[in-house]
Parts: structure tokens; sequence; C-alpha cells
């Protein structure tokens, strides 16, 4: 088959030698990862439901959930949800095939629930929130273009991918995810509620973290500005593996000693208190949010992951440029990637597959060029392969 793939050079000077750079990643108790995390969950769940009964995954899209911010009165020590966070699941799914009906509401309330008890270490589920599944019959024109079994694309729509990441882009997502990750042993008090923003300027790169405290763990504020300056302080020596710039780091930095402020919650999520949350609005499929980049405003996480180019030519960009860093051995320093899709055609063979590169001093374009070609053209022809990456888990939508 033959593929419109087009590789050019990128105009544009590499991201290390740009002057500014500015990178935010919405940590995974951030009421919009939240959401994202719950529709990605649920779509999941959806997936295997249906492979098991009919051995391949029918149409569904949950990509619309909602959290709706409740009420809290947290005090050091203590703390009680006066009015719990609303979630609703939205979208649309295969509800009964030949008059029979599916479980879907049950299987997406599960979903649901099992992903805020793994991952919200202090969020009561059976209290602190409300979950309701408003999750409906789809579209029969979309279910008749995905029914089809062509894998034709369900949508007109394009994804954006690129590779490698910089160096503060690294720290950004290195960062959320060391608090969230094994810190949580030695820090209990940190919630799972965490933001990092990080902006470069030349050579000196500034971290701001906002980590929501969790009350019942810190008994007075003495002890918040203790975890305060060591979570500062781990941070800074945790980001300090990835480069070799000037660092600076402050967390909390709405905090105010002297008029009683502190970033303190019961269930250590801001949603607990009138954050709200919708999926797309955070975190791209890189899990980053990079306005010096190429990036596409598609909601990745609940789209299905078949059909929908939303969900699957983001993911496949990102790989396709990574796999064209690995094959070219340090001869392309960066390189962006587009896929545009056309409703109703193979979603392997893309309108346009773009591919931008910066190349290494002294590389010439016919040196690479037809390997970043053979690389796009091999993805697309296993894209199919991203399916199974994706109900397994494997792949970040956010």
């Amino acid at each position: 088959m033959a593929r419109n793939i087009v590789v050019e050079l990128l105009s544009a000077k590499y991201i290390e030698t740009q002057d500014v750079e500015i990178v935010e990643r919405k940590g995974i108790g951030h009421p919009d990862s939240i959401a994202d995390g719950l529709a990605e969950s649920v779509s999941r769940s959806l997936c295997k439901m249906y492979i098991k009964k009919y051995g391949h995954i029918l149409h569904h899209n949950t990509d619309e959930c909602q959290i709706v911010g409740g009420q809290s009165a947290p005090k050091f020590g203590a703390g009680v949800i006066l009015e719990p966070a609303q979630i609703i699941l939205v979208g649309r799914a295969t509800t009964e095939v030949d008059g029979e009906r599916l479980p879907y509401r049950a299987v997406a309330l599960k979903a649901a629930r099992d992903y805020l008890k793994k991952h919200m270490t202090h969020l009561d589920v059976d209290i602190d929130v409300t979950l309701e599944c408003r999750i409906g019959q789809g579209s029969v024109d979309l279910r008749g273009v995905y029914d089809t079994g062509k894998f034709l694309s369900n949508d007109t729509s394009f994804g954006c991918g690129f590779a490698p990441l910089s160096e503060t882009e690294r720290i950004v997502l290195e960062t959320e995810q060391f608090i969230n990750g094994r810190l949580k042993k030695s820090m209990p008090e940190v919630g799972e509620d965490v933001k990092v923003m990080a902006s470069r300027m030349k050579d000196k790169i500034s971290i701001t973290i906002a980590a929501a405290m969790v009350s019942s763990e810190i008994p007075d504020k003495s002890h918040y500005k203790s975890v305060v300056k060591e979570l500062n302080e781990k941070a800074l020596a945790h980001a300090s593996h990835f480069t070799e710039r000037d660092l600076h780091v402050d967390v909390n930095t709405a905090d105010d000693y002297k008029k009683g402020n502190y970033y303190l919650t019961v269930t250590g999520l801001s949603m607990e208190n009138g954050d709200d949350g919708s999926v797309g609005r955070g975190n791209r499929a890189n899990g980053l949010i990079t306005p010096y980049r190429p990036m596409s405003m598609e909601a990745t996480a609940g789209k299905n992951p078949v059909t929908h180019v939303g969900k699957m030519y983001n993911i496949l960009a990102n790989k396709i440029a990574e796999d064209i860093i690995k094959e070219t051995k340090g001869d392309v320093l960066e390189v962006h990637v587009r896929l545009l899709s056309q409703i109703g055609a193979p979603i392997d063979n893309p309108q346009m597959a773009s591919v931008q590169v910066v190349l290494a001093d002294g590389v010439k374009m016919d040196k690479v060029k037809k390997d970043m070609t053979g690389v796009v053209d091999n993805s697309l022809e296993n894209i199919s392969n991203i399916t199974d990456l994706i109900v397994k888990g494997k792949v970040t939508t956010f």
C-alpha cells in the first residue's frame, strides 16, 4: 500500500537551544487527570467485556467524564467531607447485541470504583464521592462505520507526537511520578493532587510544585512547614538527576503562613473542595502539556482503541517519533509527527503522515529519509498492535 508520507526539515531551532521553554504536568490526582483516568479505565473494562463475549471490541467512547467538586473542611490532624464530589461517567457504548442487553453500567461503575480505590490513597469511595453512569447508546451512523470490521476511521481528525523529551520535559514528568510514586512511602502527608510546572530560561530551570497535603497526616503548622521543606529538597535532588542546568524548586507558593493559608485537604485531592475536572483538559497523550511543541486538542483518554483517530493517532504519533530517534541513532535531534485521518477511510492509511525533523550538524536528509519513511510505514501497517497495548493498560493516555 502506498501511503502519503511526507518527510521534511523542521524550520525551527532544536528545543534544547531555544532560550525559553514551558512545560506542565497535572498529576494523577488533579481533577482533570482523575477524569482522564476514569474515562480510560471504563473504556478498558468495556473492551474486555466485549472481547470476552464477542471476541472483539464493539463501538464505544467514554471520553466525556465530568467531575463536580464537593466541599470539605480540613484542619490539622483531622477534617471532614461536607459534600461529596460528583463523578459523572458520560459517553456512548454498544449497550445490546441481537436483543441481549449488556451490563455496561455495572462494568463502568466497577471500573471507576476500582480505579479510585487503587490510586487515591485517602479517598473513601463510598462516602467522599458519588458515582453516576450516564453512558448511552451510540450513534447509528458512527456504529455503522465502526462495525464494518475494516477498521475505518470514525472521524476526520489528527494526532501529534514528538521525540525525544527535552531535559525540562523529562524533569516535569519524572518529578510528578516520583512524588506520586516511591516518595509516598516516606511522605504520606503528600496527596495525589500534584501539579508540576517548569520554565526554562536558557540554562536556568524553575520548577513550581502545587501539592495537596493530607490533613489527617499533619498534626500542626510546624509539621506542615517541615513537609513542604522536605518535599522541596527531595524534588530538587531527584530533578538534578536529569540535568546539569541550574535548578530551583518552589512548593505551594500560594501558602501564606501569616494569614493561616495552607494547602490542606482531607483526601489529598482538590476536587473535594470545588475544583472541577473534565476529560481532555489536562495532559496530552505523552503525559505532558507542552506549548513549545506540537499538540492536539483531542482528548485521548476514553476514546475507543480501534478506530478513533483522536486516540490512536496521538499515541501512534508519539511512538513513531520515539522509534525514529532510536532508528537514526543520533542523526536526528528532534522529530515532530502529525497524522491526519479522513472519516470512513482505513485507519492505517492516513490522508497525510507528516514528519518534520531537526538534523544533527553535518547530516543530510538523504541519509535518514528512507529509514524514517520505513518507520512510519511499518507503524501504520501494524497500528492494531496499539489497540492491544491500550487494552492491557501498557500505554499512557494522559
